[in-house]
Order: C-alpha cells, then structure tokens, then sequence
C-alpha cells in the first residue's frame, strides 16, 4: 500500500474492506503509520517507539493527540479540515513530533448527509457493551483504538500530569450567538486547565461551557477514563460537503496544524482571550413523545430569556428559566425517549 497516495478517508467510506484488519506501514524513516479500522488511522514518531536511548533515558513523543470528527455525519467541516490534515500527513506535507490518532467517526452517516443511521454515537460512549446497531458497533471499535492508543503509554495520575488531548470536532444543528464555543467536560473536581482554553481561543473559539455532571459523549469518556485533555468543540453550523466557508474556519485549522507541528505553542495569556464561560444549570430529557420546546427552530444556541419563561413542555411537566439570563443550548426536541432534549447555561467565572 503506497501511503503517500492513500486517500484513506474517501477509500474509508468506498471500500471499507481493505482496512477491516489492523495494519502498520512506515511513512519514510521518520513516521510509523497504523490503522486500526476504516476511518481510524494513527501516526507515530519511530523514536517514540525505541523506547530508549544508548543512555537508558526514555524516548517519548511530547504528545499523544485524538483529533475526532464526523461522530454525526452530517456535520462536514471538521471532517474536511482532518481528512486534509490527514493526507497532508500522509503525503510528507506535514509532520509531527507528537503522537496521533485521528478518529471519523460515523462513515455510513456521511454517505447519507444525517447525523446517524440508527443511533446518536454520540450518546454511546459511557453505556454498556452492546452491539446491536451500527453505531453501538462503532462506539466500541472506536473504544478499543483510544485504548490501544492511550494504553501504549505510562496513565498520567490526574489531568495535571497528563500530555494527553483529545478534541472531539462539531458543528451544530442550528445558528449560535456565540458561534464557536467548547464544552469541557465535567472533571470530578480537578482544575480546569487555562492552557487549553488559551489554544481553544487561539482557535477561535470565544465562549466555554463547562459541563456539571457525567455523561455518555466522547470527550467525557476520554477525559475521565484516560485524564486527557479533553473537549466537544462546536466550530459552527451543519453544512453540506463542499458548502463550508473555508475562511471561517481558517483560525482552527491554523492552530491545529501548528498544535500537530510543533512541540510547543505561543499563545495569548488568558488574560488576553476573549472568552466567555457558562455553566450548565438544567439538562432537560425527554420523557414522552409530548414533548416539545416553545420557541422557533431558529431560535439560535445561547440565547437567553428572563426568569420564569418556559422553555420546553413535556406533557404536564413544565420547563421554565430559574433566572434572569439563563440561556439555552442544544436544543432538539426529536431526540429520543430518555436523551436530552436541552440544555439551560448561565455566565460564570473560572
């Protein structure tokens, strides 16, 4: 297999088959290349490998890095920014120090332009082991290649110690206020680290909401489990392929290629970043197929009502806003029975 030529997304979703058996190549002398599964590909410097110098000192790569897109499938420009990166990797354009897996995560749901066939994968990262569906399927191949790949190396105590990161790639369903915001995942009471928000806003990334409780999504499943750095960063809104504005993504796909290319990086202090930090105040489920928000589908993420509006009926049960500025995110009255249908934040300081 030539790897320089590879076009490992596009054969990804066209001929599965060749990668249904892990496989691991040299990329020149510098890069060894593995591929776990179609749309699972992993890039490693050799060092990295030898274990130790003459000296008996270790020989480690500074960073080991998940970049994950396509986790819904219709959400493109993240998977047009890695699938890029990705063969530019391939083709000698770029390397890197540092560790790397990228993850597209939902190919079939790509070939049809919906954010899953059967089930949100998104939802299916801290469930049991079922295999039912496709997705429930994915979900645990996509476990087993961050385990291989996290468990490669010595587990870091807490998220202080840790070089590991794992940015996992969206964009949302409807228009925001802010437009490119994170969600940290809840830590368990460890520190939130400002480094990581100091990258995230040199991606542009201007609003930061930190999560209060365990939940089923990737990043939370890989910052709880292997204390990494870990984030859903929602870098706009769902497009068709080919429909993305490349310039307003240009700051995340500049950072990120340096983050990948670079041992270190030259941020702003925080101080300095313009961001903005919320706080989830309610998680609204869905509990009856009577469900339903009461505002406009394009009402946009973020925006904030008074104290007392209502916010979501589901049959008797009434949703209101407990404050004044309280705002809402994710809102989608279509999931299913027992998923979360909305998200209330208010501001808050780190």
């Amino acid at each position: 297999m030539n790897l320089s030529t590879l076009q490992f997304l596009s054969q990804s979703r066209q001929t599965p088959e060749l990668f249904d058996k892990k496989m691991t190549m040299a990329l020149g002398e510098q890069t060894s290349v593995s591929i776990f599964a179609p749309g699972i590909i992993q890039f490693e410097p050799v060092l990295a490998q030898a274990g130790a110098d003459a000296k008996g000192n270790t020989l480690k790569a500074p960073k080991s890095i998940v970049l994950s897109c396509g986790i819904h499938g219709n959400e493109t420009a993240p998977i047009e920014i890695c699938d890029a990166i990705v063969q530019d990797l391939l083709a000698g354009k770029l390397s890197s120090p540092h560790r790397l897996l990228f993850i597209f995560g939902n190919l079939p749901a790509m070939d049809i332009a919906e954010r899953f066939v059967e089930e949100n994968l998104n939802r299916l990262f801290n469930t049991n082991e079922s295999e039912e569906n496709m997705e429930q399927k994915r979900a645990q191949v996509i476990k087993q290649a961050v385990a291989e790949f996290f468990d490669n190396e010595n587990k870091p105590s807490s998220h202080v110690d840790t070089d590991r990161y794992h940015y996992d790639l969206h964009t949302a369903i409807r228009e925001s206020k802010n437009e490119k915001f994170a969600v940290y995942p809840f830590l368990h009471g460890q520190a939130h680290n400002k480094d990581q928000l100091r990258f995230l806003s040199a991606c542009g990334v201007n609003t930061i909401l930190l999560s209060q409780s365990p939940t089923s999504t990737f990043s939370y499943y890989t910052s709880y489990h292997y204390y990494s750095h870990s984030f859903t960063v929602e870098l706009g809104k769902v497009r068709p392929f080919g429909e993305n504005n490349a310039d307003d993504f240009a700051a995340v796909t500049t950072s990120l290629r340096q983050l990948i290319s670079s041992e270190s990086l030259d941020l702003p202090a925080y101080q300095a970043c313009p961001l903005e930090v919320f706080e989830v105040k309610q998680v609204i489920d869905k509990s009856s197929n009577d469900f339903r928000l009461t505002f406009s589908d394009d009402t946009p993420n973020f925006m904030d009502f008074s104290e007392g509006a209502v916010l979501a009926v589901d049959g008797d049960i009434t949703y209101t806003a407990t404050q004044d500025g309280e705002a809402i995110v994710f809102p989608n009255a279509n999931v299913a029975i027992g998923q979360r249908a909305l998200l209330t934040v208010v501001p808050c300081e780190l």
